[in-house]
């Protein structure tokens, strides 16, 4: 993930990318023969070498903390992926400091800012089909064995898949349509920790069904996909191109503008990491606080997920 926002800061006209950190010298050298960067083996080291303004954290979940608070401490801005943290207390941490530098604190939910997800949500909130009836998202893959020392198998260091990868679907819920009224999870534990769900969302007019993980089989393609249905129309991206059906006419496909990326990820398509950074960098630039994802939000998602795994584990 950090070679995938470095190549999103690379592309970004109002960004420039200035240093990396990483432990391992064989990484430290990659980024400085593919971006040209100076990259340390310590924070501190790059605090002391370099003038920044924000700093992106990239790591295992359990150090998201640590490193957010850091950063915070030294006066930075801090973009951190998701999860924000591995529990509740931690991301209270992080708000805290976040509070006491004045500086700015996003956490990485992608998916709000991913073009036919955002679509989605600008349709369910204009009415124009209507009241939504029912959501199915759908997050799976094979277990991803190519983190670094396979800190994702581990489930005190990535909390499972449940916590690493549904999470997305999970914060894409609550944020179209808000905390429900009722949530029903179940689920597969596994070595690595709760690898799969499969949650209801109940609310006054509609529910969401979510499943997803990370259990299947080597060479299982990852899929990412939603079926949402309104009164008068529907709106699929469900193994293909966001399509919209409405009653009495030809079903459309919307076009969206395509960023490859380059070197890692799930995804060819830089969308939503251009856009959630854009927006960042755009907000710090700016002085504007953070709206579409803010550290509260990101901590009620965590919560939200950290019951789903409560449930499944009974």
């Amino acid at each position: 993930m950090g070679r995938m926002h470095a190549n999103v800061y690379k592309q970004l006209p109002t960004a420039k990318l200035v240093a990396c950190v990483d432990k391992n010298e064989e990484t430290r050298s990659k980024y400085l023969e593919e971006f040209g960067l100076m990259a340390y083996a310590t924070l501190e080291e790059m605090l002391a070498g370099e003038e920044l303004d924000a700093i992106d954290i990239c790591l295992p979940t359990y150090l998201h903390k640590d490193f957010s608070v850091r950063a915070l401490e030294a006066g930075k801005h801090a973009f951190c992926e998701k999860p924000m943290a591995m529990n509740l207390a931690e991301a209270d941490e992080m708000i805290a400091a976040r509070d006491r530098s004045g500086k700015a604190l996003m956490i990485g939910h992608c998916i709000r800012f991913w073009p036919e997800y955002a679509l989605l949500k600008q349709i369910a909130e204009d009415g124009r089909y209507g009241q939504l009836l029912s959501l199915n998202l759908t997050r799976l893959a094979q277990f991803p064995s190519w983190s670094a020392d396979n800190w994702l198998a581990d489930e005190t260091k990535a909390g499972g898949g449940v916590l690493d990868m549904h999470i997305h679907d999970t914060d894409f819920a609550l944020y179209l349509l808000g905390q429900p009224s009722h949530i029903s999870s179940v689920g597969n534990v596994d070595e690595k920790g709760p690898s799969y769900a499969s949650t209801t969302f109940s609310y006054p007019n509609s529910f969401v069904h979510l499943e997803g993980g990370w259990n299947f089989p080597a060479e299982t393609p990852f899929r990412m996909t939603f079926r949402a249905n309104f009164e008068s129309g529907a709106v699929f991206m469900d193994g293909g191109p966001m399509t919209i059906y409405e009653e009495g006419k030809k079903p459309f496909t919307p076009e969206f503008k395509k960023m490859e990326a380059q070197g890692g990820g799930n995804l060819s398509d830089l969308g939503g990491y251009y856009l959630e950074l854009e927006y960042f960098v755009d907000r710090i630039q700016k002085g504007l606080p953070l709206e579409v994802v803010t550290a509260e939000s990101s901590r009620e998602t965590l919560k939200m997920v950290l019951e789903e795994i409560r449930q499944i584990k009974g």
